[in-house]
């Protein structure tokens, strides 16, 4: 699987929160094998929208869509407890 070049403002909140390396090690993972134990990549309600998430680290997550069959981009980076 491949991931699309994430967005400028997305590769800043990465660097403003410390999160570069976490960020590289999970896409790593995510482009081996979607379904990967420490991803906890779920699917998100309404799961009509297909719009999935993965675990960058405990307290953030990056929020996703397939734009291809093994394509995926990386659309929001957040904070999962806010």
């Amino acid at each position: 699987m491949l991931i699309a070049p994430i967005h400028k403002d997305l590769v800043q909140y990465l660097k403003s929160h410390s999160l570069e390396k976490k960020f590289q090690k999970q896409a790593l993972l995510i482009s081996r094998y979607f379904r990967h134990p420490s991803l906890h990549t779920e699917i998100l309600e309404p799961k009509d929208l297909k719009i999935y998430s993965f675990r960058v680290d405990k307290k953030y997550r990056a929020i996703f869509i397939f734009i291809a069959p093994e394509i995926i981009e990386v659309i929001d980076i957040n904070n999962h407890y806010n």
